[in-house]
């Protein structure tokens, strides 16, 4: 764990040569997360939000928002702890979804229709600000880090659980971006699993981050059952495939099922950690 006050004149460790069309971008990644089913895929995250929770010391009638709650996973976690809570995404079906899950397990959370660069809510709305790879994967990273700021109120936490660029997660993506590319000058969402882009999208809004590299184990009956769940309803791999001609397709399962065979710890099934960052930043006091 690493515990410091951020400096504003950090830079980031990736630098643009093309601005992208953020508005293109944005429309084709809603399109993305639309497709298939994330809720088939968030269900078996659920431990990691849990974990989010705890490290962000949740507690009765605090104010808490989940950004980019897919299918509220985060959101029930911190309602289950007695907590204010409301969730937002713009993908309207994974709040469907989201609203059964919290009506089956007898939990009230308001969720919201939004974009996470633009939240609907007032400054200092709540006490913690949750988003379990979420926030990490939106078009504009400065302006949904802004975002996450204005509403967290002074000397509340913003608490994040985002992907590295060396872990599975990140290596997936790029085995998945060699076969289809993103859009020219795109940041990459895993830069958000790294200390020094953290501290240059938060800048001088916070006073101490803490970082733990955590794993969250995926566990599957083999390389090919992981392949039949991502292709159909993890939405980034269904629409990735969907790109691609016959060849193109067998390149990027057989390029997959590679690297599932180079990281698997496990004899007898499919079991890769996958790397990530629990974040918790604590928002500066009001100038």
């Amino acid at each position: 764990m690493t515990s410091m006050t951020t400096s504003p004149e950090t830079t980031s460790p990736v630098t643009a040569t093309h601005q992208p069309d953020l508005v293109a971008v944005k429309a084709r990644q809603q399109r993305t997360w639309a497709a298939g089913d994330y809720a088939v895929v968030g269900a078996t995250l659920q431990i990691v939000g849990e974990q989010l929770c705890e490290a962000a010391d949740v507690g009765p009638d605090d104010r808490v928002l989940d950004v980019a709650t897919g299918n509220g996973g985060t959101a029930i976690a911190a309602a289950r702890r007695g907590c204010d809570v409301a969730g937002v995404d713009y993908v309207p079906a994974l709040l469907e979804r989201a609203r059964q899950r919290a009506a089956a397990e007898g939990f009230t959370v308001a969720f919201d229709e939004a974009d996470a660069e633009d939240l609907p809510y007032p400054d200092a709305s709540f006490d913690h600000v949750l988003s379990t790879f979420g926030v990490m994967f939106t078009a504009d990273q400065q302006r949904a880090a802004a975002e996450l700021l204005r509403v967290c109120r002074p000397g509340g936490t913003i608490s994040l659980a985002n992907w590295t660029p060396d872990g599975f997660i990140g290596q997936l993506f790029k085995t998945i971006g060699a076969h289809n590319p993103p859009p020219a000058g795109a940041a990459s969402p895993a830069l958000w699993g790294t200390e020094p882009h953290l501290r240059t999208l938060l800048g001088a809004g916070i006073v101490d981050l803490r970082i733990v590299r955590r794993d969250y184990v995926f566990r599957y009956r083999s390389a090919e059952h992981f392949l039949d769940v991502f292709r159909t309803y993890y939405g980034p791999m269904l629409k990735a495939f969907e790109a691609l001609d016959d060849a193109g397709r067998d390149a990027l399962a057989g390029d997959i099922r590679q690297l599932l065979t180079n990281l698997n710890t496990s004899p007898e099934y499919l079991r890769i950690p996958a790397a990530y960052l629990e974040v918790v930043a604590t928002r500066a006091p009001a100038s």
